[in-house]
């Protein structure tokens, strides 16, 4: 369980603080006349800053500085979905107060939002918590990622969002291009995978909000109950198959523990720690969402892993070009081929391979 590190604001991503809080006045009426800024350690993509004024907390996110790849970084999306969820249902998301596509105000668009108090747990092992209370937690991320995915996304005002048919082809192209645009090196694992995938697209197409990063490090959970309070970091949201997203959270169950930066849980002996099997988490879903089962479980788990190497071969990229907002972004990329190794692995065990 951890408090996000707040650090000084780095170098590479400061901005005109006079000129933000000279246009959030005309903003936020209740902004005092000190504004106080501070950066987020930690996010790999959008730059995130903790501002404070006259006992208020607000949460600014924004493109980061320099060339970005093409339809990366998009905050102006950020905004429209977790504005759309909080006016219209009860998703946990924080409010949000403005989004600024003037440039001219800090060099890129940003957004602001309020900053919402709780706990983060960034590991699934959750080794901060009472074995007994670890349960409880992962059963209510499970439940609110059920919760989302049963929002009308037309009904919300978020039918241009993104197309409702052909998500998995879509995505497994995207991602294909964006690892294109970011290789440093070989990777064979990435190859067979993005020829394999394009093959396995499901035969029925579904549509939900697809949350795209959903994993407990992106959950803010209430102080004191087992019980999400927020629903953070929606960069790569979209209209798609709701299992993509339950595949990422379940990523863990097929990535080794002790490995620094992957959130691993294989290795660990669930039921004695407390942490529902992968299997458990598949059943909840499944009762919560009222889906009577999940098929192609292993295309979605192969699709999640790569996506995600070639999201870490992006931060890689950058970190070598000095654009990355953390700075343990070097050893993030590095890991990307373990991740597609994993991959390949599961799309070339089947179905009854993939459940761990």
């Amino acid at each position: 369980m951890n408090e996000p590190e707040l650090i000084d604001v780095l170098p590479a991503h400061r901005f005109d603080e006079a000129a933000l809080a000279q246009y959030l006045r005309q903003q936020l009426p209740d902004l005092g006349s000190e504004l106080k800024v501070r950066q987020f350690q930690g996010g790999q993509s959008n730059p995130t800053y903790l501002l404070e004024s006259a006992g208020r907390r607000y949460v600014l996110r924004k493109k980061p500085p320099g060339k970005v790849l093409p339809s990366a970084h998009m905050v102006e999306r950020e905004y429209k979905v977790i504005r759309a969820l909080s006016e219209h249902t009860a998703v946990p998301v924080p409010r949000v107060h403005l989004l600024c596509e003037d440039e001219a105000i800090i060099g890129t668009a940003f957004y602001v939002m309020d900053h919402v108090e709780g706990r983060i747990f960034s590991h699934p092992a959750l080794e901060g918590l009472a074995v007994d209370d670890r349960h409880t937690i992962h059963l209510a991320a499970v439940d609110t990622l059920a919760e989302l995915h049963k929002v009308d996304v037309a009904a919300v005002g978020l039918g241009d969002f993104g197309k409702a048919q052909g998500y998995f082809a879509r995505q497994v192209k995207r991602w294909s291009g964006q690892y294109q645009a970011s290789r440093t090196g070989d990777m064979p694992a990435m190859e067979n995978l993005m020829q394999w995938l394009p093959e396995q697209a499901p035969e029925r197409d579904e549509c939900a909000i697809a949350h795209g990063d959903y994993r407990l490090g992106n959950l803010i959970f209430d102080p004191a109950e087992a019980r999400v309070a927020a629903i953070l970091d929606w960069e790569l949201s979209t209209v798609g198959h709701p299992l993509a997203d339950l595949a990422y959270f379940c990523l863990p169950y097929h990535l080794p523990a002790g490995v620094d930066g992957l959130r691993g849980l294989i290795g660990i002996d669930l039921q004695a720690q407390g942490i529902p099997s992968e299997q458990d988490v598949l059943a909840r879903y499944c009762q919560q969402s009222g889906r009577a089962e999940v098929a192609d479980w292993h295309v979605f788990v192969a699709f999640s892993l790569f996506r995600l190497a070639a999201i870490l071969q992006g931060v890689y990229a950058r970190a070598l070009q000095g654009n990355a907002s953390n700075a343990d972004a070097l050893q993030v990329g590095q890991r990307a081929g373990l991740l597609a190794e994993a991959g390949w692995r599961i799309a070339q065990g089947g179905d009854k391979g993939a459940l761990s």
